[in-house]
């Protein structure tokens, strides 16, 4: 396929799509771990607290959540804000990018302001400085609010991100159409 100079995207649109690809890339990643976290390691962290609190300790003595979640959280903040600027120009891709962001940022902000510090009760502080009811409080405060919030919105920044992708897919396809459409006709 030739193109003319005229013809030729612009680089915005030629890193669009590669960067709304890497971005829906860290958002399943992210959307994926909170499932598994959520479906397999949480009924055996909080199955009978405080017990269950300190062998999960002992278990994720090595790594854990912790570890994972902040640095793929903020790749997907930065990969977010470099979608919203590349997509910002194609009206349908802008408004599923900007979802799938504030979203995401909420979830971030919900995490370090409500999840963060339960985590250092449960994990840090224990029954070195809590009640064994007061642990069991939190644990099932910090279950209610993940599935109400973490899941929430990680499910709509995932699936505002697919819908982006295939936002600026389908004008990338779009536009390299034409240009073949008449090359295929002739042969």
């Amino acid at each position: 396929m030739t193109t003319t100079p005229a013809s030729r995207p612009s680089t915005v649109q030629r890193l669009r799509l590669p960067v709304l690809t890497a971005y829906l890339w860290v958002m399943t990643v992210l959307l994926g771990a909170i499932v598994l976290e959520t479906l397999m390691v949480y009924p055996n962290v909080f199955a009978d607290p405080p017990g269950s609190l300190g062998l999960t300790m002992e278990f994720l003595s090595v790594t854990g959540p912790s570890d994972f979640f902040p640095p793929l959280g903020f790749a997907s903040w930065v990969l977010g804000a470099a979608a919203v600027l590349l997509c910002w120009r194609q009206r349908d891709a802008r408004r599923w990018t900007l979802l799938s962001v504030v979203m995401i940022v909420c979830e971030g902000v919900a995490s370090m302001l409500y999840f963060w510090p339960r985590n250092d009760i449960m994990f840090v502080e224990g029954l070195e400085v809590h009640s064994a009811e007061y642990l069991v409080q939190v644990a099932q405060e910090f279950e209610t609010w993940h599935w109400a919030s973490r899941m929430g919105f990680n499910v709509v920044a995932a699936v505002a991100a697919f819908l982006a992708f295939l936002a600026v897919y389908r004008a990338h396809v779009a536009r390299r159409l034409p240009a073949a459409v008449p090359a295929a006709v002739a042969a």
